[in-house]
């Protein structure tokens, strides 16, 4: 009987010790809090419901405390002197067995009790990390402002504050130059129907020109228009990128429960630079709400969600007032989404994003319908030498290829069927308004000073990633095809260069997308390959949260070409720079990407615009069929 006690002792302390440690500093992934607790669990019940298993039981006053009864103690010492092996050899076998598999030995109380503690310190640090944040920082006394999106002649700004008491709120503006402010708007009204969050937008604004905003509530921050977008000034353009931040993780007992450690290597980054960056291009994950435990699934639980990302004290490091632009993608409604955009858990999910996100976010693609009854969310702007679409990887999904025979297949988004009627499955990404945008704004001409185009998708692009390929790209080829043949037009017809900036993946990968060879006669796709030709991808993540030591990106094909693979760092941070070069062609331009991971340069790589040496071969049933 004892030696089975023993070996579930030893069993529970192990799943217990270990579960926390992954879970702490690892991946805090929601498995872990249930199996840690239930081990601990079993682990007390153990070594208290059978305390006579690991010695006469548990110790009584004088055996405790064997220095107030020392006649005792001599006489317990001469009997278990009797042993075979010297005893100092035995007791250091007891205690490291005690310390290291959790079985207690009431002879060494000191240390028995000391491995009891560790099992329960574990897990009470575990229940910390769950519950600390959401019990004590509900966010609903929240005042704060931030910056959205900035061009040359406007800016926008959010700004929550629940305090009646401060109605009306005034907007007033200047610029670095002037010293008198400007009334610019006035907010009568805050509601609940918006978790008390305004957006305001400052319009009619001089280009390259810094500012000053303050609200009458004591909120105020600033922010810099673009340069005019014709000008040489406008040739230049730098910005940050990445993806996924989690609250106090890798997890510290003594850190604040809503502190992002990722911020600090962000404004490390921030200052490294020679210039502020322009924005920050955030491509989802900017609250877990199944991460570590989906603890609600109400509209109320979600906002409170996105309230203590915005109350954490790491906001308040230097680049507070970088503007920030946002995707969406699944942690914000519910892992690897699929589920269309009218049931629940996204109706409660889309609120909170639209009211922090969606409100100050760029405007929507040309060809959609504006205003709040569209409720779209992807966008399209332009910034200096780049053409930007951003899009909605999760609302309008439907199942990935392959899945289409299931019962909950759901029909594409706007689709007039009801619940009785069989849907036409058609696998997409994106459905088809927003992809009808996308492939328009793929094939459309740019300025001659635009000589990018920049897609950011929440989920990679490429099919490489060999975990959880179905929630990528690699699960909606057919629609993938599609949009690469479009951005191989884009860089073969319209002399720009397409890149993609992805994250979702919590590891760095960078892939080249090189043209067909067109020409081919062997009856097996061919690519060129040529360096540095083709749409490329870097896909980033985590700004803040857990990395995967497991490999799971692999190249599979001649499509999809590996340039590098980085998967370890806790805080990775892509910087794109882009600059005009000396090349003979006046309007060529180059892009640098530098990846920081931890605060630490890791990687850099370089294209130009137009690509030299283009490949010009063309189907021209090929391009028919994209531009038609």
């Amino acid at each position: 009987m004892g030696s089975t006690v023993e070996f579930a002792v030893a069993a529970a302390t192990i799943i217990t010790r270990l579960s926390a440690f992954c879970f702490l500093r690892w991946i805090p992934g929601h498995h872990f809090p249930p199996i840690i607790v239930s081990s601990a669990i079993l682990y007390l019940t153990l070594v208290y419901g059978y305390s006579s298993s690991f010695g006469t039981g548990r110790p009584s006053l004088r055996e405790a405390f064997p220095k107030l009864f020392k006649h005792e103690k001599q006489e317990h010492v001469e009997e278990e002197t009797t042993h075979d092996e010297p005893a100092l050899y035995h007791d250091e076998k007891t205690i490291l067995k005690t310390l290291l598999l959790g079985i207690p030995n009431w002879h060494e109380w000191e240390f028995s009790y000391l491995t009891i503690g560790l099992n329960i310190l574990v897990t009470l640090l575990s229940l910390d990390l769950v519950f600390r944040g959401p019990v004590l920082y509900n966010g609903k006394d929240l005042k704060f402002a931030r910056v959205g999106f900035v061009d040359d002649s406007s800016a926008k700004i959010l700004f929550r504050d629940p305090n009646p008491r401060n109605l009306p709120v005034y907007a007033y503006l200047k610029s670095s130059d002037q010293s008198a402010w400007t009334t610019t708007d006035t907010i009568y009204y805050l509601g609940e129907e918006t978790d008390y969050t305004k957006p305001v937008t400052f319009s009619k604004l001089r280009p390259d020109t810094a500012y000053t905003y303050a609200l009458s509530n004591d909120l105020q921050g600033t922010f810099k228009t673009a340069p005019p977008p014709n000008s040489q000034m406008a040739r230049s353009l730098t910005f940050l990128t990445s993806s996924c931040i989690k609250a106090n993780f890798p997890y510290n007992p003594f850190a604040h429960s809503l502190s992002i450690a990722g911020f600090k290597y962000l404004s490390k980054v921030i200052r490294s630079l020679p210039l502020p960056p322009s924005f920050m291009l955030f491509l989802g994950d900017f609250i877990y709400v199944d991460v570590p435990l989906r603890l609600g699934s109400s509209q109320k639980h979600y906002r409170s969600e996105y309230r203590r990302v915005y109350s954490s004290p790491s906001w308040n490091l230097p680049g507070v007032d970088l503007p920030w632009i946002h995707t969406l993608d699944d942690h914000e409604i519910a892992n690897d989404w699929f589920g269309g955009n009218d049931t629940e858990p996204f109706v409660s999910a889309s609120d909170p994003f639209m009211h922090y996100h969606v409100s100050v976010n760029p405007p929507l693609p040309p060809s959609v319908p504006s205003g709040p009854e569209a409720n779209s969310t992807y966008f399209q702007f332009v910034q200096g030498p780049a053409s930007f679409f951003m899009l909605d990887t999760r609302r309008y999904r439907t199942h990935p290829e392959g899945r289409e025979n299931s019962s909950t297949a759901k029909p594409l988004y706007g689709s007039s069927l009801t619940s009785s009627q069989t849907p036409e499955y058609a696998p997409s990404m994106l459905g088809p308004l927003q992809l009808k945008a996308f492939l328009a704004f793929l094939k459309a001409p740019e300025h001659p000073n635009v000589r990018w185009k920049i897609v950011a998708s929440s989920v990679p692009f490429t099919k490489n990633w060999r975990f959880g390929t179905s929630d990528t790209w690699g699960g909606f080829l057919s629609e993938r095809k599609q949009i690469l043949e479009a951005m191989h037009y884009a860089e073969q017809k319209l002399a720009v260069r397409v890149v993609i900036l992805s994250g979702d993946r919590h590891e760095f990968a960078a892939i080249r997308f090189p043209p067909s060879m067109l020409g081919a006669r062997t009856g097996q796709p061919a690519y060129d390959d040529t360096p540095g030709l083709g749409p490329h991808e870097f896909s980033v993540g985590p700004l803040s949260m857990f990395y995967l030591p497991i490999r799971t990106f692999k190249q599979i094909d001649d499509e999809d070409v590996a340039l590098t693979y980085l998967p370890d760092g806790n805080s990775k941070l892509g910087v794109i720079d882009i600059q005009p070069t000396r090349r003979a062609d006046q309007r060529s331009s180059s892009l640098t990407y530098t990846l920081w991971i931890d605060g630490s340069v890791a990687w850099t790589y370089s294209l130009q615009s137009p690509a030299q040496n283009m490949h010009q071969q063309s189907n021209k049933d090929t391009w028919s069929r994209i531009l038609h």
